[in-house]
């Protein structure tokens, strides 16, 4: 049976109708409006939700998928400093508005599960997925379900700090590997060139560019090493816009990993193959197990 995806980011957002065996039937995006504040975001997810629901016939339920700190129990968006809202009842409303059972996830965690189910994470095991793009967060994958953490704050690994005493963060910290390896951190010390041009002229041999995709796979490699120690994962399932770099990112980052990690081999890092689809694709596996 058909369901809605929505994967909800800071500032756009991409819906998607999709079978039960990951066909999707069609795809869009549109603007959160987040720039008018919280509540035209939620108008905007519920609107957009509600014209995917009527533009199919037999159209069964809906998953949606939100940034910042959610509570998948209640279907509460509780927190996120990119959309300013605070306690959001989003899955009642979102029901309300679509007449469909509805489910909420978080965005990393649930494109986490995209890959477990549909992509690189589908041999089994457990792997950390990581999507680098305006932000950076992780999601610990175990035995094929996303680790929430006690209070829903697990994976926040932008916020580990690589460089202490360094550039403020919007968390409030200093130095935190968002603010020196996310897409927007690198677009902004380029100047403004967007990160995949960044990424592009370093290999061109643009020294500025170069410079600034160093620091990005330097801090990168920090903070993975950091993770791998802890976790131990099987694997590193790199997604987002800049995996989409390929080798520019993945065997370079590998290489950084291997003098970090002294007494132990690196785990494999691999390119999502979901690539920015895994979150519309972890909201509809949401979606399905409503049936």
């Amino acid at each position: 049976m058909t369901v809605v995806a929505l994967d909800v980011g800071g500032t756009s957002m991409k819906g998607a109708l999709i079978e039960p065996d990951g066909t999707v039937l069609r795809t869009e995006g549109r603007p959160t409006g987040r720039e008018h504040g919280p509540d035209t975001v939620v108008r905007a997810i519920l609107d957009f939700a509600a014209d995917l629901a009527a533009s199919a016939p037999g159209v069964a339920a809906a998953g949606i998928v939100v940034p910042g700190l959610v509570d998948e129990a209640t279907g509460t968006a509780v927190n996120s400093s990119n959309i300013g809202w605070r306690d959001v009842p989003l899955r009642k409303l979102a029901a309300e508005r679509l007449g469909l059972p509805v489910a909420l996830g978080h965005d990393v965690r649930t494109g986490g599960l995209g890959e477990a189910v549909r992509g690189a994470g589908r041999s089994g095991g457990d792997f950390l997925f990581l999507p680098i793009g305006t932000g950076i967060a992780a999601a610990m994958v175990l035995a094929g379900t996303p680790y929430p953490g006690s209070s829903g704050w697990s994976g926040e690994i932008g916020h580990i700090v690589v460089r202490p005493g360094g550039e403020p963060c919007a968390c409030g910290n200093r130095g935190c590997l968002e603010t020196y390896a996310s897409a927007a951190a690198i677009a902004r010390r380029a100047g403004g060139v967007p990160a995949e041009e960044v990424v592009r002229r370093a290999a061109e041999g643009d020294e500025r560019c170069a410079e600034v995709w160093t620091l990005a796979l330097d801090t990168l490699a920090d903070a993975l090493a950091a993770a791998t120690l802890m976790l131990d994962p099987s694997r590193i399932v790199l997604g987002g816009g800049l995996a989409e770099a390929g080798d520019a990112l993945l065997p370079p980052l590998a290489e950084r990993l291997v003098p970090r990690l002294t007494f132990r081999a690196p785990p494999p890092l691999v390119q999502a193959e979901l690539g920015p689809l895994a979150g519309m694709h972890g909201a509809a596996v949401l979606a399905s197990r409503l049936l």
